[in-house]
């Protein structure tokens, strides 16, 4: 087998020469225009002269509704001169949305799919034209050469396969919803707002024309994102809690409890239907008073406590440790106690609480560690106790740290010999890498979520255990502060592919860290600035007077430079997909709000993840979905997953660049691409597996540092199937072959297909057997091919995940649809699609680059 080479020198330059502009850069498609496949099918009529005229008419009726669809709604390409920012003004052939309504099993008498997309950046959730379709037409399009439904008459076609009637995780509890935090921060940037704004505001969030948030967070004494540390209770030794401020007075005075409050009265006028769910809201503490926290490093070394609530002892903060008779371990167990009575005089029922934000880190910011053993003592012999006794409704969750990790805190705490297990209702989890590359955030970790599900089963953990992401957000600062609408864009695609690929694992929902910050991304005490859905300017409103760029609350000045998006005209923020009609109310609405909408507004509590994924087009390899048929460049632009830390993993072939793999001069496994900033960056394939994610990884090419693999191509075969065998692995060859690593829980409701890992193994069984493509760069595997129709085919060795990405879901629950169906691309050229239940197909259609499409079935 000959070695992988370069696909050609062209491609090769382009993904390491730097960018002239940050963000996503898009290569050219191939194929013909859209005027073309016009003239194209208008030919294929004027060879039937028997049936010309109704022919003629159906022709023309598909044209003009075509004209249409490029009109409103906009679901294929924009016209000359008005592409998007960051797009190339080039036209993309692409498919005419076509809904077939004799859809086989199961007919659906309302389709209709809504779009966002960087194309049109100012026309969020807008409703695509379709045509609908019925059984005789399609017997005529068949007739005359248009049926080829899955090859596509313009371009390739992915089969997107879904099964609305197989749901993973059916035995397991539902979607319990999504929200975001109601943090001290969150609520003055509300409270800075004038009345119309906090009105509008609060609909945005939690209204049903708005994203419908029905899970809430706080933090119990004080977090990073406030203005300074504050506990209810700085009275040294006071045990008994006697000097506990039982109205919570700093909540009260800084509006968080009023901001909570609106919110649920929102949603349940939004959502009446809902009341066995409601909005529920966990607390989470940062740090317990520091008379209960032993001393830091920071602290002077006669310290009989810590100083501040910032900062964390190891390997846990409390003062005299979690043991039995720990006064200190007890004084803060009934601190939670005290905090969730507090809570419920004002009218908020809290649905949970975690043990600790994130346990692991003793941050630099209001802190306290634990690690497992400990967490585990405090939840047995304190905790447990005093809130089964107190509050026995309250739900106790687990960990609340980062996923690579949760597999470890799960063994050892949800073990039923555990004595902390029988007080445990969940496990939450944030979306974070760790380290210091934000870019790699919400990018880690779903594999560990099927293996943390598939530990539950084993250990027999109560179906009904909850799955929280409890956090996620960009940082550093804000995307308007930024004001590059394409790193915006990027920001919003990883938050909706996160949580659908959470939902995908078994997650039972996602809470978005603050609800609405400031136009940096504030106040956070220690300077942590970071994203939120909303952000307050009350200074561009239209009645604003004498109202600074900055409130008092905010001290930081400027860290990261001028605010961009102040220097831009409401007419400049509109056409870029902040709407006018919210700035002028000092709102700005960022992208990732939409995003996230197209899954929060359908997929409402109670719904469940059914199998979807996305497939290759029928008539591969010779054609993926970006890349068509004679052509060997792989499309779908830049791979900006191209970048140490990215898990590896196997999908269906999609032809792009994410797809692509170099064989270098030194044996390396080497991707290219350019991270949201413009700058270019490659990578290799590691050495060994790291050993949190369970899988191989991409690293630094560094041959010295000796992370990366040596590889050797060896054909085993005539039918070109190969080994890849590490060359410097410190076992026998026999054992040293690249080999797919598959999922536990059977995939999830993406299948076995969707995104297995990688590993070093043995090398004479079929997971060791590969096609590698020296013309395209790919490297395959075809051991699920004997597997069922929906999970069987190829899969690519794929550097995180693919540009085409589906969601599907149950939603007859509560949702306004009964079933829905996400695509995401976060390619840089369309993709056509189809779209298949359980074989049948449903629809037929393609999304622009960097688009999202929620498609309902009623």
């Amino acid at each position: 087998m000959a070695p992988i080479v370069a696909h050609s020198a062209n491609t090769r330059a382009t993904m390491s020469a730097p960018s002239q502009q940050p963000g996503y850069q898009s290569i050219p498609s191939a194929g013909s225009s859209a005027l073309e496949l016009r003239e194209q099918e208008s030919s294929n009529v004027r060879d039937e002269p028997s049936r010309l005229w109704r022919l003629l008419a159906i022709a023309t009726f598909g044209v003009l509704l075509l004209a249409l669809a490029f009109a409103g709604g906009r679901s294929s390409i924009a016209p000359p001169g008005k592409a998007g920012p960051g797009l190339k003004n080039e036209a993309v052939p692409v498919r005419l949305c076509e809904i077939y309504h004799d859809g086989g099993k199961e007919t659906f008498s309302d389709v209709r799919i809504i779009q966002t997309s960087l194309a049109e950046p100012s026309k969020q959730w807008g409703e695509v034209a379709c045509v609908r379709r019925g059984k005789r037409e399609r017997e005529l399009h068949a007739a005359y050469g248009r049926e080829d439904e899955d090859g596509g008459y313009a371009r390739p076609s992915a089969i997107v396969n879904v099964d609305f009637d197989k749901a993973p995780f059916a035995d397991r509890r539902p979607i319990l919803g999504f929200g975001g935090s109601f943090t001290e921060a969150a609520a003055l940037n509300f409270g800075s707002l004038g009345e119309e704004g906090r009105n509008v505001a609060i609909e945005l969030l939690f209204g049903r024309d708005g994203l419908g948030y029905s899970l809430g967070r706080t933090h119990m004494n004080s977090c990073d994102f406030c203005v300074k540390s504050y506990s209810f209770d700085d009275a040294e030794d006071d045990f008994n809690l006697d000097h506990f401020d039982t109205d919570v007075t700093h909540d009260v005075d800084s509006g968080m409890i009023d901001f909570m409050l609106l919110a649920t009265k929102t949603h349940q006028r939004a959502y009446p239907k809902e009341r066995e769910y409601g909005m529920r809201i966990v607390a989470s503490p940062w740090s317990p008073p520091p008379w209960m926290k032993a001393p830091t490093d920071d602290d002077l070394e006669t310290a009989l406590h810590a100083e501040n609530m910032t900062g964390s002892a190891l390997p846990v903060c409390i003062r005299d440790g979690v043991g039995e008779e720990s006064k200190y371990a007890r004084s803060w167990a009934k601190f939670f106690s005290k905090f969730i009575s507090a809570y419920a005089n004002h009218g908020i029922k809290l649905f949970g609480v975690t043990i600790q934000n994130e346990p692991e880190f003793p941050a630099p910011w209001d802190a306290c560690a634990y690690d497992p053993e400990s967490e585990g003592d405090f939840i047995a012999k304190h905790l447990g106790p005093v809130l089964s006794k107190a509050h026995p409704d309250t739900k106790i969750m687990i960990f609340d740290h980062n996923k690579d990790h949760i597999v470890r805190w799960a063994r050892l705490l949800l073990d039923q010999k555990h004595a902390a297990s029988k007080y445990v209702d969940g496990t939450a989890f944030h979306w974070y890498a760790g380290g210091m590359d934000r870019l790699l955030d919400g990018a880690q970790g779903i594999p560990n979520l099927h293996r943390l599900i598939s530990e539950l089963d084993v250990m027999g953990v109560d179906k009904d255990h909850i799955l929280l992401n409890s956090e996620g957000c960009h940082c550093p600062s804000t995307g308007y502060a930024g004001g590059d609408l394409n790193i915006a864009w990027a920001r919003a695609s990883r938050n909706a592919h996160t949580i659908l690929a959470d939902l995908a694992a078994g997650s039972n929902g996602f809470i978005e860290w603050n609800l609405i910050l400031d136009s940096i991304g504030g106040p956070n005490h220690l300077g942590n600035m970071c994203d939120s859905p909303l952000l307050a300017v009350p200074h561009r409103a239209l009645d604003a007077k004498g109202i600074p760029s900055q409130m008092e609350f905010e001290t930081a000045g400027h860290p990261f430079g001028q605010v961009h998006g102040d220097n831009k005209t409401r007419e400049e923020l509109n056409a870029e997909g902040v709407p006018a009609k919210y700035l002028d109310l000092g709102i700005v609405v960022q992208p990732m709000y939409y995003f996230v909408g197209h899954v929060t507004r359908f997929v409402r509590p109670g719904s469940r993840a059914v199998h979807g994924l996305v497939d290759s087009c029928s008539n591969g390899p010779k054609a993926r979905t970006f890349r068509p048929e004679e052509q060997d460049v792989p499309g779908g632009g830049i791979n900006d997953l191209a970048r140490t830390g990215i898990e590896v993993t196997l999908w269906p072939c999609e032809g792009s660049t994410r797809q692509e793999w170099l064989l270098n001069e030194d044996s390396q496994l080497q991707v290219f691409g350019h991270d949201w900033l413009g700058a270019p960056t490659t990578s290799c394939l590691a050495r060994k597996p790291d050993k949190d994610l369970g899988g191989l990884m991409l690293t630094n090419c560094n041959v010295t540092e000796g992370k990366s693999g040596l590889f050797e191509v060896v054909q085993i075969s005539e039918k070109h199937r190969a080994n890849i065998v590490l060359k410097n692995s410190k076992v026998d060859a026999e054992n040293s072959c690249l080999v797919v690593q598959p999922l536990r829980t059977g995939g999830g409701a993406y299948g076995p297909r969707g995104g297995a890992q990688v590993n070093i193994g043995g090398c004479d069984e079929p997971w060791a057997e590969w096609v590698v493509d020296p013309s395209t760069g790919e490297i395959y595997s075809t051991v699920f091919d004997d597997t069922s129709p929906e999970s069987g085919g190829e899969v690519c060795l794929t550097t995180g995940w693919p540009f085409l990405q589906v969601g599907a879901f149950d939603t007859s629950a509560n949702g306004p649809a009964s079933k829905v169906a996400v695509v995401l691309n976060e390619a840089g050229e369309t993709a056509n699609y189809v779209l298949k239940n359980q074989g049948d197909t449903l629809l037929a259609a393609s999304i622009p680059p960097h688009s999202i499409q929620t498609i309902s079935f009623a």
